[in-house]
């Protein structure tokens, strides 16, 4: 049995004009959905410009909604108060969706237990994947990545690019935390996470699933294909974790990190050295233990 499907609501964000293409391309991935959303929200900046810019070039059944501030997670925020279905779906402005990724979503939710459901996000390079770039550090360019569960299973929080909500939660637990979300190019984020750590602690018995058949291709761009790029992200990485413990408290739930520093440590690792004559290995392993170095230091330095 699926939930209500006359009621889910596909919340989009964007801040520049410059995204109108992948904008236009992630509404037309939504309006192909084989389970059609109940509304279509296209979050923008408070900026009278932009908005003027995006009424006139999208369609009439998209609702333009004005942010109550700069940045991700007020622009969430600001969907969530103007949705109107009982699950809140997001994706990035510069995703588009699989025919399927409500249909899969929306399964999950027969479950009463079920707050949050959350999909896989598979990268579209601007040409072939880098060889130095290992697919466990995906998420630096907003995807899953090599580590991830493999089949349905319940996580911590989902991708921030691929996830949906019971409205409902939004009532008792409050909304994105914008402090650590993310605002133009400052490259903070996690609020999701953070979020998510919320609700498994005020919500007894609250399920979140993770299913990777509910896919969504996130677009990289140029600029994130340099070292540069994952060297500053992951810095900020480190210093949005920094804040997810400062606002959780004395334990934070840090175990999907944890998981995932151990899963490096077994596997990635020693993967890259049994062929470290490679360049392509050796490229990868250095990738990782500077992206974990900055992480690490990101974490420090905000702690």
């Amino acid at each position: 049995m699926v939930a209500d499907l006359a009621s889910v609501s596909v919340v989009v964000s964007t801040y520049t004009p410059d995204r109108l293409q992948s904008v236009l391309d992630c509404i037309h991935s939504l309006r192909m959905q084989t389970i059609s959303p109940y509304e279509i929200i296209l979050v923008l900046d408070p900026n009278r410009d932009l908005v003027e810019f995006y009424q006139s070039k999208v369609a009439p059944y998209v609702r333009i909604v004005v942010s109550n501030d700069k940045g991700l997670s007020n622009a969430r925020n600001s969907g969530i108060m103007s949705a109107r279905g009982e699950i809140i779906a997001f994706i990035d402005d510069d995703a588009e969706a699989d025919r399927k990724w409500l249909e899969r979503l929306l399964g999950h939710y027969s479950d009463p237990d079920v707050v949050v459901v959350g999909g896989s996000a598979k990268p579209l390079w601007n040409g072939r994947r880098p060889i130095w770039f290992p697919e466990e550090l995906d998420w630096i360019v907003g995807c899953s990545y090599k580590g991830l569960p493999e089949k349905v299973s319940i996580v911590r929080n989902p991708i921030g690019c691929n996830m949906s909500f019971r409205k409902a939660v939004f009532d008792k637990i409050g909304f994105f935390n914008s402090v650590i979300g993310r605002v133009g190019k400052k490259l903070l984020g996690s609020e999701e996470t953070d979020f998510s750590i919320k609700i498994l602690s005020r919500i007894p018995d609250s399920k979140i699933i993770y299913d990777p058949s509910a896919i969504v291709y996130h677009r990289i761009d140029s600029n994130r294909r340099n070292l540069r790029y994952v060297v500053t992200r992951s810095f900020y990485e480190g210093v949005s974790k920094a804040l997810i413990s400062s606002a959780q408290g004395a334990s934070p739930d840090l175990s999907t990190e944890s998981y995932y520093l151990k899963y490096l440590l077994k596997v990635a690792f020693p993967l890259r050295l049994k062929s470290l004559y490679k360049l392509e290995s050796l490229a990868q392993m250095i990738t990782l233990l500077l992206s974990t170095s900055m992480v690490f230091l990101g974490y420090v330095k905000r702690g």
